[in-house]
């Protein structure tokens, strides 16, 4: 039995990988360079996020002047708590074809299920992007790439890297840009591989890629509009009071401030009246008013991200079997660097085949992305 399995773990371990390879959208375009910290289940990876910096006027003196405020760069920690399997099990007759090179479907299925739970684990941080375009409930791109337009604005706005970015995108806004003059017509820089297979690849200062797995956000039971008390908030609070309105704002709901553009994400539940937690501080101050709140609507999460917006970290498991009583293999994809162990382990007349990966997602810079809703 030892050499079937030899010859049987490298075949399932490397279609498997293809398999991920092929799925995994996010973990390919995503900041994974924080893997060198990474360590066994539970441990903590702390992301350093610069504080700003003022310029103050130069003025010579005998006594060189005291640097304030201090540095204070603040932190995100990545926990390496997802530890996730997908297994399934093949009789001796499906054991010995797979060993003479038959590889069973149930490999990549294995796999690919795989492979989605960690593309939706990183997708599941849009929670903590307040940037937004589009309209809620309605595909965008029907018409033109105005909704683009707007993230990328609001990524300008958010200070935000140039490249790389990505617009990731599910099957309808696909389907609608698929159908614009701007990603078909060479005249426009297009190139011919959207006519020829289907992919509009890097346009307009983004890769864009669809992704079967974009969420949708659900928003909060709202019954009634919603007003801040009359109290006087500050540019730069996080919080404020609500005194009107029913049912919740829940985390992750967009919302504005009469008066002000820019959009807020919930971060703590709120069930209404009450006090409602909120990123980013405040831009524009509310005088001693009530003033109106409008939640968005419930809303597919297309998006548009720089890299550093999102991260992931995945470590081998090297070492994990030091009695040496299993059967293990565990390989890097070069493509997607996506870490994937197999386990084979005998049962009654059959064996037991099993995919697993340690790993960890955050989001460090949420204002390095932008909600393109649909």
């Amino acid at each position: 039995m030892a050499n079937s399995l030899t010859n049987v773990i490298p075949q399932l371990l490397a279609q498997g990988l293809q398999t991920l390879r092929e799925q995994a959208v996010m973990a390919r375009i995503v900041n994974r360079g924080y893997e060198e910290m990474a360590g066994e289940k539970g441990s903590t990876i702390d992301i350093p996020i610069p504080s700003a910096i003022t310029v103050n006027n130069v003025a010579p003196l005998q006594t060189p002047p005291t640097t304030t405020p201090d540095t204070s760069p603040t932190k995100v920690s990545i926990t390496m708590d997802q530890w996730k399997e997908a297994a399934f099990q093949l009789s001796d007759k499906d054991l010995s074809e797979s060993s003479d090179g038959i590889i069973p479907m149930q490999a990549g299925e294995a796999a690919k299920s795989l492979a989605n739970t960690i593309d939706s684990a990183i997708l599941a941080n849009y929670t903590s992007i307040y940037g937004y375009a589009g309209t809620a409930g309605t595909a965008p791109f029907a018409n033109d790439t105005s909704e683009y337009r707007t993230a990328r604005a609001a990524l300008a706005r958010q200070l935000a890297p140039l490249d790389p970015r990505f617009v990731i995108m599910d099957p309808d806004a696909e389907n609608n840009a698929l159908g614009l003059r701007a990603f078909q017509d060479s005249s426009f820089g297009a190139g011919n591989e959207v006519i020829l297979r289907g992919q509009i690849g890097n346009k307009m200062g983004a890769l864009w890629l669809m992704n079967q797995n974009i969420p949708t956000h659900t928003a909060g039971t709202q019954n009634g509009a919603y007003t801040t008390d009359t109290a006087t908030y500050a540019i730069g609070v996080e919080t404020l009071t609500t005194i009107t309105g029913a049912g919740t704002i829940v985390v992750g709901d967009i919302f504005t401030i009469a008066g002000d553009t820019q959009p807020y994400v919930c971060t703590t539940l709120m069930t209404a009246p009450g006090a409602l937690a909120f990123s980013p501080p405040l831009k524009v101050a509310i005088a001693a008013s009530a003033t109106a709140i409008t939640v968005k609507a419930t809303h597919a999460v297309n998006l548009v991200i720089h890299r550093d917006c999102m991260a992931l970290a995945m470590r081998p498991f090297n070492g994990a079997d030091p009695v040496n009583v299993g059967n293990f293999s565990s390989m890097v994809d070069p493509v997607s660097g996506l870490v994937l162990r197999l386990e084979v382990t005998r049962e009654h007349k059959r064996t037991r085949f099993s995919y697993d990966a340690l790993y960890g997602v955050g989001i460090p810079r949420p204002e390095l992305g932008a909600r393109i809703a649909g």
